[in-house]
């Protein structure tokens, strides 16, 4: 049985619910939603192996969504369902990222067909990071560790990993708290004390060897959060923006 999880954003519940029982009956596990709020929610904080996303949607527009997945999260992979006149729209979808589309109205052996054929290609899809340069080292994140340049080594926990890369993906922006909250730890940050943030961020400049007082790869941004460092900021410190 194929254990892969789908995500189905579609508000006509005639098609969704043909969709969602295709899939279903092939194997893959389905999560689904009837709105672009819902939607856009689930796609940025549900662990999901792809997104099958119509873009008229009440609640949110389709291609806004599309942007959003793929800012935070730029290695999950997109089908668009579309309407057949809506070329326009197909074009925009695969210009901001999207990994194939499909035409209503479309037969269950094309969707399916579509979906595997994204699912075979997703595994070569280039990993948002896998090794981050640093002042001090290299940052191995498929093998969670710091390889120091002399020589030494620090495992990085699975947490400290995934903060890493969230960070280094968004490097040069600004990150709040709860934002790696809701897209690190994937909760809901409403009611959660974010001193955890700060705490792990501790950890981790001490692994980094980033000096807390100065920090040089991990910056405090006044107000808001943390900031990775672009190769141009250096300040331990910069305002909110």
């Amino acid at each position: 049985m194929n254990k892969r999880q789908i995500l189905v954003i579609e508000d006509d519940p005639a098609i969704r619910a043909g969709v969602v029982d295709v899939l279903r009956f092939k194997g893959f596990f389905v999560l689904e939603a009837a709105n672009g709020r819902a939607g856009l929610d689930l796609a940025l904080t549900a662990e999901c192996d792809l997104v099958l996303l119509d873009l008229i949607l009440p609640g949110g527009d389709g291609l806004e969504i599309l942007q959003k997945v793929r800012t935070d999260r730029p290695t999950l992979p997109v089908i668009i369902l579309t309407a057949l006149g809506s070329e326009h729209d197909r074009i925009r979808g695969l210009q901001l990222g999207a990994d194939d589309y499909v035409v209503k109205p479309f037969s269950v052996q094309e969707l399916i067909a579509r979906v595997e054929a994204v699912l075979r290609r997703s595994p070569e899809r280039p990993s948002d990071v896998t090794l981050i340069d640093l002042p001090t080292g290299v940052a191995d994140l498929a093998r969670r560790e710091i390889r120091y340049t002399d020589g030494g080594r620090a495992e990085l926990s699975e947490r400290e990993g995934d903060l890493l890369r969230y960070l280094a993906i968004h490097a040069g922006r600004a990150i709040t708290r709860e934002e790696m909250i809701q897209r690190v730890w994937r909760l809901d940050p409403r009611g959660i004390v974010t001193r955890t943030i700060d705490m792990h961020v501790a950890r981790l400049r001490d692994k980094l060897r980033d000096d807390p007082t100065e920090p040089r790869i991990i910056l405090t941004v006044r107000g808001k959060g943390y900031m990775f460092a672009t190769g141009d900021q250096s300040a331990g410190e910069v305002a909110g923006a």
